[in-house]
């Protein structure tokens, strides 16, 4: 489960390593000399475009609205000073889909004051205000940060020097980490963070005029002056592929709270009677219904789950998140008011004539793995749930597991520093992440006395090599289970899989960049279908 640190800043924490971009004003040519800039960096994986960033640079300004496949929008606003430093960044978030105009899920300001980060957020209505330690110099950054690239090549290129090593606040845990420029030549640059290097070409006022991220096999283009404002990224696509078995029907699902949530209801064709159906349940994060992340080419969870099981009789609700794709509702809220979502869900299924409301089963997916049991323990109408990934301890021992992970995993730590570094780590996500109304939860809830009241069938599904729900967890909640009197649980825990079921040796999270295939396989699909498709009874 990826800590998506929902209270700060929502997608300036999303877990995908896909770049951001950088600055602008009219003339590209006038701006190779004069530093001001307007264009638009795209991120592709062959020929589909990841990610559209619009951006405008001045000699004292950077803004950038970016758009990543399936999350919400960002837009950045860098205050630069005469060294090159950013001592203030402003954003804001909307919903994935929204116009620009739209109302912002959040917004706020950061400012960087010698070893200080001052960071207020204000969302639904309420204002944050946080002071984090980070270290003189730092650049704010979110990902790989194309502003923060162009910056670093702009304070080397002043001191006359082919390397730097620039301090980062990374957004992402509230971190400072290094990041590692180096000039190649007067048009190039090669710049590092955590093992993850992106290649650029430059232009005279230190512009990204184009590049690579060779591990993620990602490339880097720019389109210059008036044609960038015409760019913007598509919507995705949920629509049945050409000849598939089922059709794929757009719906909105009411909720109490007010709002509705988008989503795609796929059915099998020509199918008479009411039909088994399944809701799917995403992890943490604002994810779309297909759950969506950047790694390998595009991985798509809910998407392969919905074809597949869709080809073996059954319907399949898949829902946006809260904020995300057409979906409304507060993002700031709990896991358990994000399981009254997927209540709203199992109640929009029974009310179709095509459903057959004794035979509705749910399958989330790490954090959905948590919510799934939640709704199983209060409704015994629930026919079966599936746990993928799903936690047994509460979050409190997983952010501490995935803290310690993490720095035991560096190879730019020393090992003397580890332990320190460790508890520095915890100390500081205690004064930031920590004080979240979703985090809050997470940190508390025990997922054990919930699952022990579960009588529906369950399925387990675990990768062994999982470094962020750990093996082992299947086995708890299989015990538990017993122990509250289940007897209708199997589980099946995959080799070389990892968090997000696909191969994967390793299995740590730093790695996900470099996989290259991102489709969850036959055995792990087919160990889900075939369970769903005899507990439910699909023909």
């Amino acid at each position: 489960m990826v800590p998506s640190f929902r209270s700060l800043v929502v997608t300036l924490f999303a877990a995908l390593a896909i770049p951001a971009g950088a600055g602008a004003q009219p003339d590209a040519r006038s701006g190779a000399r004069s530093g001001a800039r307007s264009a638009a960096i795209l991120i592709l994986r062959g020929t589909d475009t990841l990610v559209v960033e619009r951006v405008r640079r001045t000699e004292s300004a950077v803004s950038a609205h970016v758009a990543v496949v399936g999350q919400p929008q960002i837009t950045l606003d860098f205050t630069l000073a005469r060294d090159q430093s950013i001592p203030r960044m402003t954003f804001s978030v909307r919903g994935a889909n929204t116009r620009a105009d739209a109302p912002a899920l959040q917004s706020g300001t950061l400012e960087m004051a010698g070893d200080s980060a001052f960071l207020a957020i204000l969302a639904s209505g309420a204002t944050r205000n946080l002071r984090l330690a980070t270290r003189t110099g730092a650049l704010p950054i979110m990902n790989n940060d194309f502003v923060v690239l162009e910056q670093s090549v702009r304070i080397a290129r002043a001191r006359g020097v082919t390397s730097l090593t620039v301090p980062l606040f990374a957004l992402s845990g509230a971190q400072t980490v290094d990041g590692t420029l180096e000039l190649v030549g007067a048009d190039s640059a090669r710049f590092t963070i955590a093992g993850n290097t992106t290649l650029v070409s430059l232009d005279d006022a230190g512009n990204v005029t184009g590049g690579s991220l060779p591990a993620q096999g990602m490339r880097i283009a720019v389109v210059e002056g008036p044609a960038a404002a015409g760019i913007s990224l598509g919507r995705p696509d949920y629509s049945a592929p050409p000849g598939a078995p089922y059709s794929a029907e757009e719906v909105m699902v009411p909720t109490p709270a007010g709002f509705s949530l988008s989503g795609t209801l796929t059915r099998p064709a020509g199918a008479t009677g009411r039909l088994p159906a399944v809701v799917t349940i995403t992890g943490s994060g604002l994810q779309d219904r297909d759950e969506y992340i950047g790694v390998a080419g595009g991985y798509r969870l809910f998407r392969q789950v919905a074809d597949t099981l869709s080809r073996r009789g059954l319907i399949v609700l898949r829902l946006d998140d809260r904020g995300v794709g057409g979906s409304g509702g507060d993002v700031n809220g709990t896991s358990a008011d994000f399981a009254n979502d997927i209540r709203a869900a199992v109640a929009y299924l029974r009310t179709r004539a095509d459903v057959d409301p004794a035979r509705i089963a749910l399958v989330g997916h790490s954090e959905g793995g948590m919510i799934a049991p939640m709704l199983a323990a209060t409704d015994a109408r629930l026919a079966a749930i599936v746990l993928m990934a799903g936690p047994a301890y509460n979050g409190r021992q997983i952010i501490d597991y995935q803290l310690e992970n993490q720095v035991r995993g560096s190879a730019t730590i020393p090992a003397a520093s580890k332990d320190s570094a460790i508890a520095a780590s915890r100390a500081e996500f205690d004064s930031t992440a920590a004080k979240g109304p979703w985090m809050r939860y997470f940190l508390t809830y025990e997922p054990i006395p919930t699952i022990k009241k579960v009588k529906q069938p369950v399925l387990i599904l675990q990768g062994a090599t999982d470094q962020q729900v750990r093996a082992e967890e299947a086995e708890l909640l299989a015990k538990a289970l017993g122990e509250g009197g289940n007897t209708h649980v199997t589980t099946r825990v995959f080799a070389d899989r990892n968090h997000l079921f696909l191969r994967d040796p390793n299995g740590h999270p730093s790695g996900y960049a470099r996989l290259t295939d991102p489709k969850v396989d036959g055995e792990v699909l087919g160990a889900l279908a075939d369970w769903l498709a005899t507990t439910l009874g699909a023909r």
